[in-house]
């Protein structure tokens, strides 16, 4: 799809990219659902570049909230616009949701990547719990000193590590020789690993990155397409919306049977998607 895209490039003056992002008019659903149905139905690249243009503010406002990280503010914005348009190679009207309800998790988990990429501190923390232990020691801490043993042994407690990752990490984040790339030369003054932890997110979301992506791609939509239809639509009613998810009553009247039945129908559903998924 990208191939045949013309979408603005993040380059030059960023304002003028956000003004030119800002000026695409927002679709209504009724809108958003003919375009994406072009799209499937008839690979209307034209219809996939109208959703896309039409998305790229929202694309923008994710991004800012990551610009704590100290990566180029253009390069966050490019990748998200990548996640976007995956989320609009994969988006299916049918399911009753906005594009950008969607599209929210493709753009996250490009951005997280990019910054695992090219956050050099992150790199050094390889395994998942030394990363849950990078993303959450600032927090856990009570203040700036030098953590006691007691708090060391506590924190490694709660995050399942060794007293002596705790340590290292702390170390690291006091330490002055471990800078973030890339920067350009206008930021070549000192800076502490830890300042790049001060934006308003929770950077804990980046140990859920791979989970969304496996959560909303391919492996999900596989396991769906092995459900019966009705076994699908509870599903998809009850975990997949982003808003108004269906109650179990809710379901029962909709279907004519109980609400008991709703919930063992979908027990049954959720341990087929999990045996599924597993396999692959």
């Amino acid at each position: 799809m990208t191939n045949a895209l013309t979408i603005p490039a993040v380059g030059g003056s960023l304002e003028s990219y956000i003004q030119s992002a800002n000026s695409f008019p927002i679709l209504s659903q009724e809108e958003e659902d003919k375009l994406a149905r072009r799209l499937r139905d008839q690979g209307d690249i034209k219809a996939a570049q109208q959703l896309i243009l039409s998305h790229l503010r929202f694309v923008v406002t994710i991004a800012r909230g990551y610009k704590g990280y100290g990566l180029p503010q253009a390069d966050l914005i490019q990748e998200g616009n990548v996640g976007l348009m995956k989320a609009v190679k994969r988006f299916d009207p049918e399911r009753g949701v906005r594009l950008v309800s969607f599209a929210v998790h493709w753009i996250k988990a490009e951005i997280h990547e990019f910054i695992m990429r090219n956050w050099r501190l992150v790199k050094i923390a390889t395994t998942k719990q030394q990363r849950k232990l990078f993303f959450n020691l600032r927090s856990m801490k009570k203040g700036l000193e030098t953590m006691s043993p007691q708090e060391v042994d506590i924190i490694a407690e709660q995050l399942n590590v060794k007293p002596e990752e705790v340590v290292e990490m702390e170390k690291r984040f006091s330490g002055n020789d471990i800078s973030l790339e890339p920067l350009s030369e206008e930021e070549n003054e000192h800076y502490s690993p830890i300042a790049y932890l001060t934006d308003g997110s929770d950077p804990s979301q980046v140990l859920e990155a791979e989970q969304d992506r496996v959560l909303r791609g391919k492996g999900l939509q596989q396991s769906l397409a092995s459900l019966d239809e009705r076994s699908r639509h509870i599903i998809e009613a009850r975990w997949l919306r982003e808003e108004d998810t269906a109650t179990l009553h809710e379901l029962a009247d909709e279907l004519g049977v109980s609400a008991e039945r709703v919930r063992q129908i979908e027990a049954k559903a959720i341990q087929k998607i999990r045996h599924v998924m597993t396999a692959q």
